[in-house]
């Protein structure tokens, strides 16, 4: 599904952000990537949408070669994806329903198709009761919540979330986090990017660990930190 390469990137200034990463994320999976700031984590969130490329290596999804992909196709790949931010991103005068519908509309679903899917998705998050809000009218979890609705609106293969519980206390954290489980549950694979410590320990799901842009951990049913 996800595969990096011998994977490095170097920015422009000069900073090495991944260093010869190697790994495969298989369908359906659950990942945790973990690791101090500055580790690469959000590095390798933004190459797999291609918001960055690589400066060596091979990334691959759903095997097709990110390097080689023309920038007029970058949109078709990314309307098989999901994405969440820390700081939501939502549009400021759109209501929680006119949030999720605009992913919709700007990938080309018809006006009928907009009104069944975003009661669905809206009631998945546990928003029906709140589809007229504007985002300023919402909680910060219930902000996150508007923003997994929106990035799983179009049925994504894959959802990526980058520190998605990172401005959250820890009992609506917990909850945006039984939501990805949820949707992950449903078929999609997930690939999240956090500092969260307790909820990674507590998940026991796949855990990449990155440090200086390596991978230096990779098991099956990690915890945040190992004990030396």
């Amino acid at each position: 599904m996800i595969e990096f390469i011998n994977v490095s990137k170097v920015y422009a200034n000069g900073v090495t952000a991944l260093r010869d990463v190697s790994l495969h994320i298989g369908r359906g999976e659950f990942v945790f990537l973990v690791g101090p700031s500055g580790a690469g984590k959000s590095t390798l969130v933004r190459l797999i949408y291609r918001e960055e490329v690589a400066t060596r290596g091979i990334v691959l999804v759903d095997g097709l070669n990110l390097g080689r992909l023309r920038r007029r196709d970058v949109p078709f790949l990314r309307r098989q994806m999901g994405v969440v931010f820390q700081d939501f991103k939502l549009l400021p005068n759109r209501t929680a329903y006119e949030n999720v519908a605009f992913a919709m509309f700007v990938t080309g679903h018809t006006r009928r198709q907009i009104r069944r899917r975003v009661p669905e998705v809206l009631e998945l998050v546990g928003l029906a009761h709140k589809a007229d809000a504007l985002p300023s009218e919402l909680s910060g979890g219930e902000q996150q919540r508007v923003a997994v609705a929106r990035a799983v609106v179009n049925y994504p293969k894959i959802l990526l979330a980058d520190e998605p519980t990172g401005n959250l206390d820890p009992e609506t954290a917990w909850g945006i986090m039984e939501l990805l489980v949820e949707i992950n549950r449903r078929g999609t694979t997930v690939v999240v990017a956090t500092h969260a410590q307790s909820i990674v320990n507590a998940l026991r799901r796949r855990v990449i660990r990155l440090e200086g842009g390596r991978v230096i951990g990779d098991e099956p049913q990690g915890v945040y930190e190992r004990a030396i």
